[in-house]
């Protein structure tokens, strides 16, 4: 565990007047030790503007946050907390929102850090930019699974092991799993540097989570899901610098209006389970056929809840109604529709388990059917989609959302009523793998080209790079730039710049840059 200050610092929840603060400090003994911090305008702690206490304590795994308020908008600030023995941490950098203005806006956006796959060169080419205000986090920021499932053991990169060795079902073993995450020094470096908002996604509690269990949640052997539910959501909160609200929205000035969103475990209801729908429905046809008609369509399953939806409808509204330029969903599932082609049977070795070429006939014949492959996104919820897609259009919004969670680069235009609603970034994985590991023996651009022209709402995709986006917003356009690190299989922090893809202020399409 060691002692003092053991995993750097942080911030996060930037306003235009305030930020949250974060550290960890493990003292001796469980009675818990109070640290003050200081906040300064500059880096050796000459101009020190706000200063307070906050409590490491053995309830949260030794972390501290501290909020911090009356702060300039759009200002750097220097950080750092102090124990009683006198070892001070190390120095954080945070930036505050702008109260107005603000012209580029730079955000890095990551998504899917499964630390065993290999290195976090994304994170570290990050860190070392200069052009970035503010960095997301939209989810798996860390997995569940035993050590060596997955990625299976001979995959592990270079010892990168997790403990517990176990998967996570209890609160101390979602302790341990952060604290092997956050003692990686390129994610230390950028939390260190930069402000970040952070999201869950299902593998911080379970894969495939919804409101009421997960498909890697087995109560007869891992207890009740609301236990595990629970204990996820503590350890997440302890560990990371961000509020106890589940969804939230952030002002950038006149810019922007950014919302956090929950699509995960707070009013989702359970994704559709094919092999049981067939079962029931005695053959394939019989349950497509019950699909499409049915079950599908469905306008009583929810992503977001009713409470929420209504949140983001009249949240939409104010944003537009005050004049403000752009409208950005940050949340962790892609919203596009992205179909299966039928030359995905070519892209399948021959010799693939039965299981693997029933899910193939299955995701070709949702595709027929308009359906898109992946149930467990958007695609799976389309009644939940129109309704959010509608109140942006109603608000006369324009729409940006940003999405992680499926490993892959996309860049999708959104229709709703055949009228556009919005376009989406949806940035690839930190380590996690995509397509390419599925698909070997095809080309990845093969693949990539197969989904786009599949795919009336796609516009462009990468199916097997990982890396991150850098999401850009001026008054007039809204730009991402898809950055690929050369591998994760070695530390660097190299990366080149990929595809660019903007939308104009107005128009709610993509264009090429």
């Amino acid at each position: 565990m060691g002692r003092g200050f053991t995993h750097g610092v942080a911030s996060g929840e930037p306003a235009q007047d305030s930020i949250l603060l974060w550290t960890r400090f493990v003292g001796l003994g469980d009675a818990g030790t109070e640290l003050v911090w200081e906040i300064a305008e500059d880096s050796e702690f000459g101009r020190i503007v706000k200063t307070g206490t906050a409590r490491a304590s053995a309830e949260t795994d030794h972390c501290a946050k501290a909020p911090v308020g009356g702060l300039d908008p759009a200002r750097w600030y220097f950080y750092r907390f102090r124990s009683p023995d006198g070892s001070v941490s190390a120095v954080g950098r945070t930036r505050t929102l702008p109260a107005e203005g603000s012209d580029p806006f730079r955000m890095a956006v990551f998504s899917c850090s499964n630390l065993p796959y290999g290195y976090f060169n994304a994170y570290a080419h990050a860190a070392g930019r200069q052009d970035i205000d503010l960095v997301l986090h939209l989810g798996d920021y860390l997995y569940e699974y035993p050590d060596g499932t997955y990625p299976a053991e001979a995959d592990i990169v270079d010892g990168r092991h997790v403990d517990p060795a176990t998967e996570m079902i209890r609160l101390a073993d979602y302790h341990a799993r952060y604290a092997v995450y956050r003692a990686d020094r390129d994610l230390q470096r950028l939390h260190q540097l930069y402000p970040m908002i952070a999201i869950w996604d299902d593998h911080e509690f379970a894969n495939d989570a919804w409101a009421g269990g997960a498909e890697n949640h087995q109560p007869e052997t891992e207890g009740p899901w609301a236990a595990r539910k629970a204990a996820a959501l503590a350890a997440h909160h302890h560990w990371l610098p961000m509020s106890d609200a589940p969804y939230a929205a952030y002002e950038i000035g006149e810019l922007a209006t950014l919302f956090r969103l929950e699509t995960r475990i707070t009013g989702r209801d359970a994704q559709i389970d094919l092999p049981a729908l067939f079962a029931e429905a005695g053959s394939l046809e019989a349950g497509m056929a019950r699909l499409h008609g049915k079950v599908w369509p469905d306008p009583a399953r929810h992503m977001l809840g009713a409470e929420q939806e209504r949140w983001l409808a009249e949240g939409l509204a104010a944003s537009t109604r005050t004049g403000t330029r752009w409208q950005v969903l940050a949340q962790q599932v892609v919203m596009g529709s992205a179909m299966t082609p039928g030359a995905i049977r070519d892209w399948i070795d021959p010799a693939a388990p039965p299981a693997v070429q029933q899910r193939v006939a299955a995701a070709i014949g949702l595709a027929k059917l308009g359906i898109p492959s992946n149930l467990d996104a958007w695609g799976g919820y389309p009644a939940a989609r129109a309704r959010l897609l509608q109140s942006a259009q109603a608000a006369d919004a324009n729409l940006l959302v940003l999405a992680g969670d499926s490993h892959n680069s996309w860049a999708f235009d959104l229709f709703e009523g055949g009228q556009p609603a919005g376009a989406e970034f949806g940035v690839p994985s930190v380590t996690s793998p995509g397509f390419e590991a599925y698909f070997t023996r095809t080309d990845p651009a093969v693949v990539a080209r197969g989904v786009v022209d599949s795919s009336p709402e796609l516009v462009w995709a990468d199916t097997a790079q990982r890396g991150y986006g850098h999401v850009t917003l001026t008054r007039e356009e809204a730009r991402c730039d898809w950055i690929f690190t050369r591998s994760v299989k070695q530390r660097s922090a190299s990366a080149t710049a990929g595809r660019s893809m903007r939308v104009q202020y107005g128009r709610n399409r993509l264009s090429a840059v």
